[in-house]
């Protein structure tokens, strides 16, 4: 999945300039927006629906969302689709993007969005490397040929600064999401998600990880995200998609066969041998962490705020350094502890 480079930056900007356009124009779309009495909730994704969804998916299929007066649907993403731009002009009702940064960075260039939760405590980013030549520590990649797509090379550039190595002791090979190169003795290193389990297949036995977060930058994936006006207007519509949705991440915890059955009964082209492996590292990610102790979605503030410090000594806000408050809302997390500890 895509992280934010400066080519994502320019189009933030861009979308921000249209966004700041729809509603001069009376442009924004109200989540009250009734559907046979229900609150219509669009859920933009950044990418593709896959195992990251499978919460959601489980719980629009057992009636979750509709029980909580919410008439749901999931809008794909994919590599042409800006989701965070059609969240923020007001077209769709609520958002999910791959990575942190990406909420941060638009709040940066004035788009009105705010993160509510988080889907991943920890950002499953992994650089990847064999047992033959590894790289386990971050000084590891001393003199090492980093296989990384052009948009995630902010990320090994974070990892370098967070741990005092210069830049050019280290050789950054631009690549796509093929682990081939690594096998092949190109790279010494190629970059991915833990959670892309079938992908991760090609590496074998040998495979050596070294997380982002465990590098020491510690960013979240899947935030949930809204515009301010919605999350300011319509708190209780939010805190009732948290509520289903937490039901149905619940849900998938408990029963792990059958939420991969209805993920793919509702997404056919997903292959259910790959979702099934998928899933029990996905939900590592989704109940460890702070998940552990605060619930399902919980968030740091002082994580946010370590992250918006990292990429303001990258030169990453070209327009200006958020502030945490401006990033993100945790009134809808507060509102809904108790169900997601798993107290009610």
């Amino acid at each position: 999945m895509a992280t934010v480079c400066d080519s994502t930056r320019r189009r933030l900007l861009q979308s921000s300039l249209m966004t700041a356009a729809a509603f001069s124009a009376g442009g924004l779309l109200s989540i009250d927006a009734r559907a046979q009495g229900k609150a219509r909730i669009n859920m933009q994704l950044g990418w593709i629906v896959g195992v990251n969804q499978i919460g959601e998916v489980v719980a629009k299929r057992l009636g979750f969302y509709e029980q909580e007066g919410i008439d749901f649907a999931i809008q794909p993403g994919g590599p042409n689709i800006d989701g965070v731009a059609i969240v923020a002009s007001g077209r769709h009702e609520v958002g999910q993007v791959s990575s942190s940064p990406s909420v941060m960075l638009a709040v940066s260039q004035g788009l009105p969005i705010k993160c509510f939760a988080v889907g991943a405590q920890k950002h499953p980013f992994t650089f990847f490397s064999l047992a033959k030549n590894p790289v386990r520590k971050p000084a590891d990649l001393v003199g090492k040929k980093v296989g990384i797509p052009s948009t995630a090379a902010v990320l090994l550039r974070a990892l370098l600064a967070k741990n005092k190595i210069a830049e050019k002791d280290v050789k950054f090979v631009t690549i796509g999401a093929d682990m081939a190169p690594l096998l092949t003795g190109q790279v010494d290193v190629v970059t991915g998600w833990l959670t892309s389990t079938t992908a991760l297949k090609t590496l074998g036995p040998d495979r050596v990880d070294l997380t982002l977060w465990d590098g020491g930058v510690q960013l979240y994936a899947l935030p949930y995200y809204a515009t301010t006006k919605t999350l300011e207007t319509q708190p209780k519509v939010i805190e009732a998609f948290i509520r289903a949705t937490v039901r149905g991440w619940q849900h998938v915890r408990a029963n792990r066969d059958q939420a991969v059955d209805l993920l793919v009964k509702e997404y056919p082209n997903l292959k259910r041998e790959d979702e099934r492996a998928a899933v029990d590292v996905m939900l590592d990610y989704s109940f460890g962490g702070l998940a552990q102790t605060q619930g399902w979605g919980a968030m740091d503030p002082a994580v946010w705020q370590d992250q918006i410090n990292t990429y303001a000594e990258l030169g990453q806000f070209t327009a200006r350094t958020p502030k945490v408050e401006d990033v993100i809302w945790l009134d809808g997390l507060k509102a809904t502890t108790a169900l997601r500890m798993g107290k009610a």
